[in-house]
């Protein structure tokens, strides 16, 4: 009879016929009074909503105190409850951290396999479950802490919870999806987790790939600014091996990788070909509403912001597509307030906090948007992002010091982001210190070509680059890297105007008002261009009048040159005919010499030559 009844009610709850499952599991209760039974029957409490009647369903079976799983459970109800204090106090405020393996996945290779699994078989399968229910439980108290804004409290919780269970992977998400750790310490966790207790069937060589297999997995959710050639091994090999090419969760993490590297077109052609298949995947919207944002896609915004509003009112994701549709058509308020209400729908969702911050930016109302940074980076510990607007928001303000203080914070959580070394730069420039400001801007480029980065998303910093070359007077460098942002399609009166500056002060006028030409075909109301080319224009005209002196006094000379050799030839035939001629060149030249005085108040070389007649 009970395993008829259980079987029954198996079957009820596959087809989510709750009440068919309450009613055999109450009666399955009532025959057998087992702990499991219980917990069975609470949970379909649960799986309806019925959060307060599974909790009040435990505590009068006095299943808390001495059931690992119906505590759990328990402590889950007061959650839904949004009664933290009270799951606290049901799940205990500590860890069980002596149930931490010792052993990482990086040891491995240093201890056979066979002993973990002898350790393994020795525990028996319900002591297993209480593991995992514990690792279960920490993950709750991880909920609780975060609720109370207790990051660091929650991010132990989580850590603990993976450490015990390294299945526990809704832990692990909220780990990775909030950026509770940095991108090396992602790293640092993922190799101090012991996969090699993933076990399958006692059999070593499964349970050998279930845990490659796993740590594979959460690879790909890990931070994509460290580490992308492990990131691509991983992908590959799930790709390939286990023909998971096109799942939505892997095409994700690949999406993620081409929005870091400023790849915005093949992120979306991925983001697309999800969306396709799955329409409502709110997981890809953050990634696909950037990419749209990027490229300037308003249309296509304002179609998925439409059909999301209208299908889904109740999901975050809605209200932050709706709020970047205004973002990118400039409407700065409406998008402020979609933003926010993104933001209190779901307190933990990045997008929308930074979005909000966005838009005071975007306004120039500074301290209003340090003030929503500052939110972000508590909220989201582990990711540079916030401290990277901090460092723009204060040398917008012309904090130097505390820009520069911000950027090194960011620095410290990511080293390889090009944007964040681009940004070092500027800072050191505007520091009067160009040299360093060099070196920033060409590890920002060296780093955006290694990881295939798309070449025009650095216009901006190679321009930097180039400015930081002609404040060091190094104009032919200066000139090349320009000339290459105009190849790149960085057609910007400035920088045609930067061209021209230098080419003046390479005493280079004529090029330099060819040049500045061409700026002000651009920006014909570019005042710095202007004023330029009033100066280029002016030097031209010295150097065109200096050329004019110059040739006059060339072809002077030369007329002397020519008289010089008429007196010789008037010398070698014959004395007197060459004085009669030379009395009468004699006086053309006097009458020339003086019309030069005149001119130039100089002495001429023909009357020296006529003294010494």
């Amino acid at each position: 009879m009970e395993k008829f009844l259980r079987d029954w009610r198996q079957d009820a709850l596959n087809k989510a016929q709750y009440d068919a499952a309450i009613f055999i599991g109450d009666k399955l209760l009532a025959l057998t009074n087992d702990d499991q039974d219980a917990f069975w029957l609470a949970q379909v409490h649960f799986a309806t909503g019925n959060y307060t009647r599974a909790q009040a369903f435990l505590s009068k079976q006095d299943l808390i105190s001495r059931n690992p799983s119906c505590r759990y459970l328990a402590g889950h109800c007061l959650i839904k409850q949004s009664r933290y204090e009270e799951a606290l106090v049901v799940l205990g405020e500590r860890n069980p951290t002596h149930l931490i393996s010792n052993g990482g996945s990086n040891k491995r290779k240093s201890q056979p396999r066979h002993g973990n699994r002898r350790r393994d078989g020795e525990v028996d399968e319900e002591e297993a479950a209480n593991r995992r229910f514990e690792a279960a439980m920490c993950f709750l108290r991880g909920i609780c802490y975060a609720k109370q804004n207790a990051f660091d409290r929650a991010k132990e919780c989580y850590k603990d919870a993976v450490r015990i269970d390294v299945r526990c992977f809704e832990a692990f998400q909220q780990l990775m999806k909030n950026s509770l750790l940095s991108p090396d310490e992602e790293w640092q966790f993922l190799e101090s987790l012991d996969f090699d207790s993933i076990s399958v069937s006692g059999d070593v060589s499964s349970s050998q790939e279930a845990a490659d297999f796993t740590k594979m997995l959460y690879t790909t959710r890990l931070s994509k600014y460290r580490n992308p050639a492990a990131f691509e091994t991983a992908y590959d090999s799930l790709s390939t091996h286990y023909h998971l090419a096109t799942n939505p969760d892997l095409q994700l993490a690949r999406a993620d990788l081409l929005y870091t590297q400023c790849r915005y077109q093949d992120a979306l052609a991925i983001t697309n070909a999800i969306l396709q298949e799955d329409k409502y995947n709110f997981s890809i919207y953050p990634v696909h509403l950037a990419c749209l944002y990027e490229l300037k896609m308003k249309h296509l915004l304002f179609l998925v912001a439409h059909d999301l509003a209208d299908t889904h009112p109740e999901e975050p994701c809605t209200w932050l597509a709706v709020g970047v549709y205004y973002f990118a058509i400039d409407k700065i308020a409406e998008a402020r307030r979609y933003f926010s209400k993104a933001s209190m729908m779901d307190a933990h969702f990045g997008p929308a906090w930074i979005g909000f911050a966005h838009t005071f930016a975007a306004e120039g109302e500074h301290d209003q948007a340090i003030s929503a940074y500052s939110t972000a980076a508590r909220l989201f510990m582990g990711t540079h992002l916030p401290q990277i607007f901090l460092g723009m928001q204060n040398h917008a303000l012309n904090n130097m010091a505390l820009a520069e203080e911000f950027l090194k914070t960011a620095y410290g959580l990511c080293k390889t982001d090009p944007l964040l070394l681009n940004e070092m730069g500027i800072v050191k420039y505007h520091q009067d210190r160009p040299r360093d400001a060099v070196q920033y801007f060409e590890a920002a480029l060296d780093i955006a070509e290694e990881i295939n980065s798309e070449p025009g998303a650095w216009v901006a910093t190679k321009t930097n680059l180039g400015h930081a070359y002609r404040r060091l007077r190094q104009f032919n460098k200066a000139l090349d890297v320009f000339n290459d942002v105009l190849r790149l399609g960085g057609k910007d009166a400035a920088i045609f105007s930067a061209k021209g500056l230098i080419l003046m002060e390479q005493n280079r006028p004529e090029e330099a008002v060819s040049v500045l030409h061409q700026a002000l075909a651009i920006n014909p109301q570019d005042s710095i261009a202007t004023e330029l080319l009033n100066k280029a224009l002016e030097e031209t005209v010295l150097a065109d009048g200096a050329a004019e002196e110059e040739a006059d006094d060339l072809a002077d000379f030369e007329s002397h040159l020519d008289q010089r050799k008429l007196e010789a030839a008037q010398r070698v035939n014959g004395r007197r005919a060459g004085r009669g001629m030379l009395d009468k060149g004699k006086g053309r030249v006097t009458r020339r010499r003086t019309l030069l005085d005149d001119e130039d108040k100089g002495e001429s070389m023909m009357e020296m030559t006529d003294e010494d007649e």
